[in-house]
């Protein structure tokens, strides 16, 4: 398959994410498209590490991967901190800066 294919399935799941992280307002489909988008970021790290015949977009993938679980595990420990204590998770309606 040629590169553009896989460049053009990366270009379209980011955008997807970028959309939900900008129109929704429920703090898990926040992280599920930033997940999203990390994704799609490895799609063409990979993508480009097999037209150039590398390994490094590949390390570049792992390391991506080890950071995106950190970000999972420390986000939903927040937000079920905030839900214990707000009981909702819109980001709307989470003001923990107010007295």
């Amino acid at each position: 398959m040629p590169l553009a294919y896989y460049l053009g399935l990366s270009a379209i799941l980011f955008s997807i994410g970028v959309a939900g992280v900008l129109l929704r307002r429920n703090a898990i489909v926040i992280f599920m498209s930033i997940e999203l988008m990390l994704n799609a970021v490895n799609i063409s790290f990979v993508a480009f590490a097999a037209h150039w015949k590398n390994l490094e977009g590949q390390i570049f993938v792992f390391f991506v991967l080890v950071i995106a679980a950190a970000e999972v595990a420390i986000g939903l420990a927040l937000i079920v901190a905030i839900f214990r204590l707000k009981q909702t998770v819109y980001v709307d309606e989470i003001n923990l800066m107010k007295w």
